[in-house]
């Protein structure tokens, strides 16, 4: 273990529908409010998605973006780390125009192609608010997340140019690999920064012996990281802990679980960060300020950033 550790909230995500839990940000306003309330829970990062204010649908508008980052920024000094995942569907060029807008300190970096199913979701709702939900979820049954050598290689230049962090995000296994190669052939400079994301239907299943697994791999394949874990789904507090308990970093929020304990949602992302600090300090570990995750992480600091 170690004294600090960063935590992460993930605010609202692309994953869940409105449908599926009424605190769900959905509007710059919200979101933005959501991860203040987070840094003042003690999160060092929050990780940003927009939607349609209107129909709650996630989309890429720069506007939405710079409203809602900028009213992060005027409010506390969170690291802001901008979503290159953005809409399922997107293009890669979408995908990456948060970071060349706003340069931000930290982005979100896929390392890999994955068959990123949410489809199994309809089975657990008849009625949805909005006509684009049930075929926002049926849709990811015949998609793949894709990140290609060329793609990566694209993202890795854009995020060089501007002095962003990649959090490379590990799907599985092979994507170590990927990030092996990409800081060989001089893409990616070590050490790196991993969120091992467990819990995707697609992706690696969340439990303890997997989180080891993904932790030794990395250690023998790329030896210079740090790592932090999100789980998707009711796993989401005890691997968080099983993080702190090898050293690793954690991330919470209603991107990846809608629940505080079993048959309690979430009424923000703010109260599951509240829970894993709890946990944490129970265990001697205090929370990393966001200057300390800055240091801890190499990032360039908040007056470079383009918001």
């Amino acid at each position: 273990m170690k004294e600090k550790t960063i935590v992460t909230a993930a605010i609202t995500g692309s994953i869940h529908t409105p449908t599926m839990s009424k605190f769900l940000p959905i509007t710059p306003q919200q979101i933005a409010d959501d991860a203040v309330l987070a840094f003042e829970a003690g999160a060092a990062v929050c990780h940003i998605h927009v939607r349609d204010p209107k129909t709650g649908q996630p989309v890429s508008d720069m506007n939405l973006f710079k409203e809602t980052i900028s009213s992060i920024k005027k409010r506390c000094n969170m690291i802001v780390c901008i979503t290159t995942g953005g809409g399922l569907g997107m293009t890669s060029e979408q995908r990456l125009i948060p970071v060349s807008t706003f340069s931000p300190e930290l982005a979100s970096f896929n390392a890999g192609s994955v068959n990123f199913a949410l489809f199994h979701a309809l089975s657990k709702f008849k009625n949805f608010q909005h006509e684009w939900e049930s075929k926002y979820l049926a849709f990811t049954e015949d998609f793949t997340l894709s990140n290609t050598f060329k793609s990566m290689k694209e993202f890795a230049e854009t995020f060089n140019k501007n002095k962003t962090k990649p959090e490379f995000e590990v799907y599985d296994a092979g994507m170590l690999n990927n990030i092996a190669f990409l800081i060989e052939q001089g893409y990616v400079k070590k050490p790196v920064y991993i969120q091992f994301v467990m819990g995707v239907l697609g992706g690696i299943t969340p439990s303890s012996a997997n989180l080891l697994f993904l932790v030794d791999y990395a250690q023998k394949l790329i030896g210079d990281f740090v790592f932090s874990v999100c789980v998707a789904g009711r796993a989401q507090f005890p691997l968080c802990t099983q993080s702190l308990l090898i050293g690793g970093n954690v991330r919470v929020g209603l991107e990846d679980n809608l629940y505080l304990n079993k048959g309690i949602m979430a009424k923000s992302s703010a109260e599951q960060v509240a829970k894993i600090v709890r946990i944490a300090k129970e265990l001697g570990i205090e929370p990393a300020t966001p200057d300390e995750a800055r240091k801890i992480l190499g990032l360039k600091g908040l007056e470079k950033v383009k918001f």
